[in-house]
């Protein structure tokens, strides 16, 4: 087989691997097998002959094996034996079952190797008229042999790339129209988009995308057909979890749909995740639900100020939050209310506060100071400020006396300021006392409500469902099953082992810190 002399079959067969995205040992084979085929068409079927590649000379060389026996018993088998003496006369030293390879040159430049092997072993291999032509009928035989097995492979290769793909969307470019079908070019290969899974009144021109469900993938013999549909209710709901993150994670899932192709669609979902805010036109109850998975308490509107007060129990109050404010800002963008949330306990020290502070002016009694409270009022520095026609309107206040009352509160703001920085103090000791708190000094109740998505709302439900340490959470493997308590979702049940997770790392380095300080002098301990 001849290569042109500026181009080196192993680089065209290289080349020919990448572009068509084909194992290069494949093509080799089928190189060595059309040779070899080939050979054996042109010198006899019954010859034991071999094909080998050789990447460095950029030819398929041919060898035929011979074997050394007593006697040539079998007229067949003739061709590729010799006998012992034959081997022998000619300076090889054999025995009977050694084999002898011979190699079968066909080329032009082998015309010298050629002569020389004709002259001490042609009435053995009796080549020398066969060999005539060979090179050119073994090239045309390579060439039409390595172009079938490169359209089998590619169509195999995209058959195997596509089966896998049936019930997915995919894009391509339409190309034309074969007898109302659409044919698509898909990259690799084409596929048909047939008029009866198209939608109505589309219209369809050469270079337009075309987005489709891949409705099923055929292996026919001319060529694996592709079948696409814009028609499927399929397209409609991949289309969706495409384009809508909560269905394709799961929170929210498609539980039936119906198609009429260019009309109309309906879909119906459900879903048991909190963050799925569902729409109330009463404002207190809309705004509760944007702020889950948070629990709340009480809600005190303010229609004035369109403001909110939302109060929730202590251990809920980082989740209503959210890192860095998140959640509740989002819940304000979305309700349109401004929000102001506080702890339970939080709210009851306010409280405790504002009936020092506003129970001490002149006037003003214990009903007085919740009527104060109810309208925004929290300590005697607001009425010290507020404009006295604000406070003329507030039920129960005596209007004479509203210039002694701002006159006594604005007496009492630096005592407030001063009783506000003790509390403020005192909440931060409380805080630290928390933090040098060792762990193995809590209850697993207590471990368990530490971490976020956790509280003493929801603490029975996880118990009940077999998580009665941070540890069960950590270990649980099936988010759906960890996602069935109290019905948190999917979402949330990640977010939750997650926050486990973190605790349980944070809890190792907290009692290592701890347990390090142990048996120090009090005044080397560093505070935590």
């Amino acid at each position: 087989m001849i290569a042109q002399p500026s181009v080196r079959l192993d680089d065209v067969l290289t080349q020919v691997a990448k572009d068509k995205g084909i194992d290069k040992s494949i093509l080799v084979a089928t190189l060595e097998d059309a040779m070899k085929t080939a050979a054996k068409k042109h010198f006899g079927q019954d010859r034991n002959l071999e094909a080998k590649f050789e990447a460095d000379k950029g030819v398929v060389e041919i060898f035929q094996a011979i074997q050394v026996v007593e006697k040539v018993e079998d007229p067949i088998q003739a061709v590729n034996q010799i006998t012992t003496d034959q081997a022998q006369s000619r300076g090889m030293e054999v025995q009977p079952g050694d084999e002898l390879v011979f190699q079968i040159f066909y080329r032009d430049e082998d015309a010298a190797e050629a002569k020389a092997q004709d002259e001490q072993y042609g009435d053995i291999l009796g080549l020398k008229t066969f060999r005539r032509g060979f090179g050119r009928i073994a090239a045309q035989t390579a060439k039409q042999v390595l172009l079938q097995r490169t359209r089998d492979v590619e169509r195999e290769n995209v058959y195997n790339e596509y089966k896998d793909r049936k019930g997915e969307i995919v894009t391509g470019i339409a190309r034309r129209l074969e007898r109302g079908n659409l044919i698509v070019d898909l990259g690799r290969a084409e596929a048909v988009l047939p008029v009866r899974e198209q939608v109505p009144r589309e219209v369809y021109r050469p270079g337009d995308r075309v987005q489709a469900f891949v409705l099923d993938v055929l292996r026919e013999a001319k060529g694996p057909q592709i079948i696409l549909s814009r028609g499927s209710v399929n397209l409609l709901t991949k289309l969706f979890e495409m384009e809508v993150p909560e269905i394709a994670e799961g929170i929210v899932v498609i539980e039936a749909a119906a198609r009429e192709p260019g009309r109309r669609s309906k879909i119906a979902v459900s879903s048991r995740d909190g963050d799925i805010v569902e729409f109330d036109e009463d404002p207190a109850r809309f705004v509760c639900a944007a702020l889950a998975p948070a629990e709340v308490s009480r809600v005190i509107i303010d229609e004035a100020n369109h403001a909110m007060e939302i109060i929730v129990p202590d251990d809920q109050l980082s989740l209503a939050i959210g890192r860095s404010g998140q959640n509740v800002r989002l819940a304000w963008q979305l309700t349109g209310w401004k929000l102001d949330i506080n702890s339970e306990s939080r709210v009851k020290e306010m409280r405790e506060f504002a009936s020092r502070s506003l129970g001490s002016l002149p006037g003003v009694s214990e009903m007085l100071v919740e009527t104060l409270y109810a309208h925004g009022f929290r300590m005697a520095k607001d009425v010290a400020d507020a404009n006295p026609e604000v406070l003329s309107q507030i039920p129960g206040l005596d209007a004479s006396r509203i210039p002694a009352m701002q006159e006594a509160a604005r007496a009492r703001t630096a005592d407030d300021a001063v009783e506000l920085a003790q509390l403020e103090k005192e909440r931060e000791a409380r805080r630290l006392e928390e933090q040098r708190k060792h762990p193995d000094e809590l209850t697993q109740d207590e471990r368990l409500i530490r971490v976020t998505g956790i509280g003493s709302s929801n603490l029975a439900a996880f118990k009940l469902s077999g998580y009665g340490t941070v540890e069960d959470v950590v270990k649980e493997v099936d988010l759906t099953r960890l996602g069935n308590v109290a019905g948190i979702g999917i979402k949330k049940a990640r977010q939750v082992k997650s926050a486990a997770e973190r605790y349980l790392q944070e809890e190792a380095k907290k009692r290592a810190e701890l347990d390090a300080l142990k048996g120090k002098p009090l005044e080397t301990a560093s505070p935590l």
